[in-house]
């Protein structure tokens, strides 16, 4: 009877295993038909027929809502572009929101530039996977995140500019369903900023210039990425870097806290790296724009003010966590130091991007006059801080520049 029993469970599973199952990857992925997806889109196009394919004229002060549908579904890609020019329109000084399931309080919000990755109002290419901008001049910014909403969802623009956006074009793609698969996150981002400040004892002492350096095991005083509460998975970051010193602005570690994370009895990072450019998966200082869909540096200063390159100045980086998500399951503080132990004054600002078992507010972004950018520092600024320096010393008229007490 056993070796019966054997034959027959052989003969019911070798066709299943001769069955050919289909390969993996995306291009695979979209032979399979699905059901009860149904695609639909809400754009800028003239309905009249038409070719005046735009929303024109949002006054300053106005809010438009571009998107807003009832149901379940899922936002697939975001397209938008914008007149006048970024040299005219600050394209930072326009507001994005996003609400899902019917919650008065955004999930998304964030300076429209800082999101799609242009950094002070600059225009330069963006390729990565979730985001892009393209030409013309990285004037054509796109988004495929996908953005889930069981109970309805709406897009809204605040134009806190002191001018007219003249045109504003775009589309909205969505899948349209009866429900939601289950345990699908919402998305949130959320745009931060901080100028930050050393040590008033210690200096900005960065590679130990000015004497020892202190340790900063906790995180104390670090920039913030976010601070997120509940159950969910971070999924990426846009770092703009503005730095007025010369010196290397990269030591500053990552460190992430998930879950409460203590250790020895103290808090302490659950995850800790290294820094900053070992996080976006770069080294030695890079000095030179790169990218790839996961990571890059699409803006990287090149000699301002005499500083080394890739070293003074502004700098963008982004990491998208598409392939190695950070879960969490009761919390998550994502932060990073702002030169070893927190030592360098810079103007930092981000946009993170996470998802979450359920729709929940971001904090409020700062108001207009408190995102302004900061001024470039220029050659002469330098040789007003040698002046500066020179009378310290007595004035005396042959000083180098690196003399010591």
């Amino acid at each position: 009877m056993k070796p019966c029993f054997v034959l027959c469970l052989l003969g019911l599973l070798l066709p299943l295993a001769l069955h050919a199952q289909p390969p993996g990857g995306d291009l695979y992925a979209i032979t399979r038909l699905q059901k009860g997806i149904r695609s639909k889109r809400i754009s800028s196009f003239d309905t009249t027929g038409n070719n005046n394919d735009r929303i024109e004229h949002i006054r300053p002060g106005e809010k438009r809502t571009l998107f807003q549908v009832q149901g379940a579904g899922m936002i697939n890609h975001i397209w938008i572009t914008i007149a006048p020019p970024p040299e005219v329109l600050n394209r930072d000084d326009l507001v994005l929101r996003m609400y899902w399931d019917g919650n008065p309080s955004p999930s998304v919000e964030s300076p429209l530039g800082s999101f799609f990755g242009q950094g002070w109002n600059e225009s330069y290419p963006l390729y990565s996977q979730p985001l892009t901008a393209t030409p013309l001049q990285g004037r054509a910014l796109t988004s495929y995140f996908v953005m889930p909403f069981a109970k309805g969802a709406r897009i809204e623009l605040e134009n806190q500019s002191d001018r007219d956006v003249d045109a504003f074009y775009y589309y909205v793609d969505y899948l349209e369903m009866d429900k939601l698969p289950a345990s699908t996150g919402r998305f949130h981002a959320w745009y931060n900023q901080q100028l930050t400040q050393t040590d008033a004892q210690e200096g900005e002492n960065e590679w130990g210039v000015l004497g020892p350096q202190r340790e900063n095991p906790r995180g104390e005083r670090n920039y913030l990425f976010a601070d997120i509460r509940g159950k969910g998975q971070f999924v990426g970051v846009n770092y703009y870097i503005h730095t007025p010193t010369p010196i290397w602005y990269g030591e500053g570690d990552d460190m992430i806290f998930i879950d409460g994370s203590a250790r020895n009895g103290s808090t302490r990072p659950t995850l800790n790296g290294t820094g900053t450019e070992d996080y976006f998966n770069t080294s030695w200082s890079p000095k030179t724009s790169f990218q790839t869909p996961y990571f890059g540096y699409p803006r990287v200063n090149t000699q301002d003010a005499g500083f080394a390159a890739g070293w003074g100045g502004r700098t963008h980086m982004y990491r998208f966590h598409i392939v190695d998500p950070l879960y969490f399951e009761q919390s998550l503080k994502f932060t990073i130091e702002h030169g070893h132990n927190n030592v360098l004054v810079m103007d930092l600002r981000s946009v993170a991007y996470w998802y979450l078992s359920e729709a929940t507010a971001v904090p409020a972004i700062p108001p207009k006059a408190e995102r302004a950018f900061r001024p470039e520092i220029t050659p002469v600024d330098v040789m007003r801080w040698r002046e500066a320096w020179r009378q310290s010393k007595g004035n005396a008229t042959d000083l180098w520049g690196n003399e010591q007490e």
